[in-house]
């Protein structure tokens, strides 16, 4: 698939202005550069950052939004390459939003750093573990991951931010009803699947505290 292709395709899904898209093609410019000294996506996805990666973060803004406008803060497990958290950062730049991005690579925070300096995106980086980023986050409203961990293993890092009132969407794959029946879920949480706009067999997992207003 070559890049034009690759961007077409993503058209169809990212509804954003010309200003978001610039700086969207200078964090592939970025990705592409940062790639070739550490490991930020899969290579054989090189191809397809558009619809692959950014298309697909960008989605889970559409289930974010509520009448009230989009959630205030964020905090994005295990960023990487800034899939979808910075992503999200940048789609919201100018609003007052805040998304702390928490990983463990120091490489990969500086990484996520340039590229949220060069975009001007609301971001906050955190090299922290995920099991320790709590105290230096705090209260959220949304809490997002793709790509991380089972899902068992999602919302045991998340309960924190849930047991405060945070609501989460994560990014999963086709093996995503399987991880269903495996997880335990508690009866305090409402667990509901979203098909993926993007990926014919991916899904967004949303999880909240059941009784809490959508």
């Amino acid at each position: 698939m070559d890049q034009t292709t690759d961007r077409e395709r993503a058209a169809r899904w990212l509804n954003v202005s010309r200003e978001t898209w610039a700086k969207l093609e200078l964090y592939e410019n970025r990705l592409r550069r940062w790639q070739r000294v550490k490991n930020l996506v899969a290579p054989s996805t090189l191809d397809q950052i558009w619809s692959r990666h950014f298309a697909d973060s960008q989605q889970i803004l559409a289930h974010a939004r509520t009448a009230g406008g989009y959630p205030k803060t964020w905090v994005d497990l295990g960023s990487g390459g800034g899939f979808p958290g910075l992503v999200i950062a940048i789609c919201l730049a100018g609003t007052d939003t805040r998304v702390h991005l928490v990983e463990s690579d120091h490489r990969k925070c500086a990484f996520l750093r340039d590229v949220a300096r060069e975009t001007q995106a609301p971001a906050v980086v955190h090299n922290l573990r995920i099991e320790d980023c709590y105290a230096d986050v705090g209260r959220v409203d949304m809490v997002t991951a793709r790509a991380l961990a089972p899902l068992w293993k999602l919302l045991d890092l998340a309960a924190p931010f849930i047991e405060d009132g945070a609501k989460c969407l994560f990014l999963k794959g086709q093996d995503v009803e399987s991880e269903l029946t495996e997880a335990t879920i508690s009866s305090s949480l409402k667990v509901s699947l979203i098909e993926s706009q993007v990926d014919p067999q991916g899904r967004l997992v949303a999880v909240h505290k059941a009784g809490l207003d959508q």
